[in-house]
C-alpha cells in the first residue's frame, strides 16, 4: 500500500527555462485585485507570477479573476457501499465546482478500518477520478492503526453516532486512542457532538426539532472533550455550527471548518428531510452569527460535507431520512455570489476554501504562487445564475439551494491542463491518492502519489 515517495524536483528558474504556458488575468495578490502573468513549466508547477515576458503558449482570460482552486476538507462521495454516488461522479462534481483535491471519509459500507479497506478504496480513485483524493481511515481498530497510520492521508474520528457509525469512543476510550493518534502525525477531523447531551427520543418530525434533539450544547460539550487531546495532535473539528463554537475552538488555537449549509440555512429555511444534516440546522441567530464570524475571517476553513442520499432515501419519514445533503459542487459557487454581493471578500473566501485547507492537507496547492502545483480557477463574475438541480451532476439530483444564485468556474486548471472548459467537463480522470507532504517520512519527501 505504501508508495514510494515523489521528492520534490529542483526547482527550475522562471528566467532560465521558458515557460510551457502563461496564464493572464487578474487576481488577488498582495492585499488587492491587479492584473498578472502566471507561467506554469512544463510539469505543470508555477513558475513565476508577474511579468512573462516570452513563451509559447498564452491564455489571456480578459476581464475573468484567477483563483487558486479550493481543497474540499470533508466529503462522503459514498462508494463503496452505493446510494448513488460514486468517486467518479462525486471529482466530476468537484472538478465543476471549482474543487482540485477533497478529503473522502471513510463512512463507507463497509467503512475504512483496515489498510486493505483503505487499499480497495484506492483502487477505486485510480484510473476513475476527476481530481486528487486524500483518503481518511477511521482508527476503530487498535489493530489496524499502525498499518493505517503508515499509509492513510487523516483520521476521522465520531464521538457520536451518525450515517454509517454507531459505536463511538467512551470516555475511557477517548483520552487513549488520541494518544495513539497523535504518534501518526497525521490530520484528524473530528464529529464534535455529544451523545449524552441529546434530548428527547429523536422522533424529530421537522428541522426545528431535531435541532432541539441534537442541541448546539451537545457541540460544546464535545469540543469540551477535546482537550483530553495531547498538543501534539493536528485535531480539526469538522462542520462548527455557532458563534460560541467559534470563539472557544479560536481561544484554544483549533483548526475546524464551517459548512455552506450551516452558513446559509437555519431551522427557517425548511420543514421537509433535505434540511435534516448533522448536526443539524441551526436557529437564525446561531446561523447569522456564523456567518458573521465567517465574513470576519475567523473560520479557517469551508468545507462541504457533502452527503448526497437518494431521493427516495430522503422521502422517508423524518426522523427515519438519513442526514445530510449535496454540496460539492456547489459550495465555492454559492460563497462566489456571496462575494459578487458585496457581503463576503474575495480575501476572506480564498483563504477558507483554497490556502487553509490545502496547507491543512500539507498540499502544494491552494495559492497563487512559485512552487506551488498551477490548479486554477477562471471566474467571471459577471455570469452569475440560479441553481437548478437538473443542472447539476449529482446523481441525487435535488438540492437545498433550488434557485439560489451562484458563480460557477468558467474554467479550471489542473497541473497546467485545462478540465472544464466555458463550464463544462473536459479533463481526464488523471486524479491520484495523496497524503500529506509531511506525513510518512517527515518533512521534505514531497507529495507521496499513489
Amino acid at each position: 500500500m505504501s508508495p514510494s515517495p515523489v521528492r520534490p524536483r529542483e526547482r527550475r528558474s522562471g528566467a532560465e527555462t521558458p515557460p510551457a504556458l502563461v496564464i493572464a488575468g487578474r487576481a488577488w495578490l498582495e492585499g488587492r485585485l491587479q492584473p498578472v502573468e502566471i507561467a506554469i513549466d512544463d510539469d505543470g508547477w508555477i513558475q513565476s507570477v508577474g511579468r512573462v515576458r516570452s513563451g509559447p503558449h498564452r491564455h489571456d482570460v480578459g476581464d475573468a479573476v484567477i483563483l487558486p482552486a479550493a481543497t474540499d476538507l470533508h466529503v462522503h462521495l459514498r462508494e463503496p457501499g452505493g446510494d448513488g454516488e460514486t468517486i467518479a461522479s462525486g471529482t466530476t462534481e468537484a472538478a465543476l465546482g471549482g474543487v482540485t483535491l477533497v478529503g473522502e471519509m471513510p463512512n463507507t459500507d463497509p467503512p475504512v478500518t483496515s489498510v486493505e479497506r483503505l487499499e480497495e478504496k484506492a483502487s477505486l480513485v485510480r484510473g476513475r477520478a476527476a481530481v486528487d483524493v486524500l483518503l481518511y481511515a477511521s482508527p476503530t481498530s487498535p489493530r489496524s492503526l499502525p498499518g493505517l497510520a503508515r499509509a492513510a492521508g487523516a483520521f476521522k474520528v465520531y464521538l457520536s453516532p451518525t450515517t454509517g457509525i454507531e459505536e463511538v469512543p467512551t470516555d475511557e476510550e477517548l483520552g487513549p486512542l488520541l494518544e495513539r493518534l497523535a504518534g501518526a502525525d497525521l490530520p484528524v477531523s473530528v464529529h464534535a457532538e455529544e451523545p449524552s447531551s441529546f434530548s428527547g427520543s429523536g422522533s424529530a418530525r421537522s428541522p426545528a426539532e431535531w435541532n432541539s434533539h441534537r442541541p448546539p450544547r451537545s457541540e460544546r460539550a464535545a469540543i469540551d472533550r477535546l482537550r483530553a487531546a495531547p498538543d501534539r495532535l493536528r485535531v480539526h473539528v469538522a462542520h462548527v455550527t455557532t458563534p460560541d463554537s467559534v470563539r472557544t475552538l479560536r481561544d484554544e488555537g483549533r483548526s475546524f471548518e464551517a459548512t455552506a449549509h450551516h452558513l446559509l440555512l437555519s431551522t427557517r429555511s425548511g420543514t421537509d428531510t433535505r434540511y435534516k444534516v448533522n448536526p443539524p440546522l441551526r436557529s437564525e441567530a446561531d446561523r447569522a452569527g456564523l456567518w458573521a464570524a465567517f465574513v470576519r475571517g475567523e473560520v479557517p476553513c469551508l468545507a462541504s460535507d457533502h452527503a448526497p442520499h437518494r431521493v427516495d432515501a430522503k422521502s422517508l419519514r423524518f426522523d427515519r431520512a438519513p442526514s445530510g445533503m449535496p454540496g460539492l459542487e456547489t459550495t465555492l459557487p454559492l460563497l462566489l455570489a456571496r462575494v459578487r454581493s458585496g457581503e463576503l471578500s474575495l480575501e476572506v473566501l480564498e483563504r477558507a476554501a483554497c490556502d487553509r485547507p490545502a496547507r491543512w492537507f500539507g498540499q502544494p496547492l491552494g495559492r497563487i504562487a512559485p512552487g506551488h502545483r498551477a490548479n486554477l480557477l477562471v471566474v467571471d463574475f459577471r455570469d452569475r445564475r440560479p441553481l437548478r438541480a437538473s443542472r447539476l451532476h449529482a446523481p441525487c439530483g435535488w438540492t437545498a439551494f433550488e434557485g439560489w444564485e451562484a458563480i460557477f468556474p468558467r474554467e479550471h486548471w489542473r497541473d497546467g491542463e485545462r478540465s472544464v472548459e466555458d463550464g463544462e467537463y473536459v479533463g481526464r480522470a488523471n486524479g491520484r491518492v495523496v497524503v500529506p507532504e509531511f506525513a510518512h517520512g517527515g518533512p521534505g519527501e514531497g507529495t507521496r502519489r499513489r
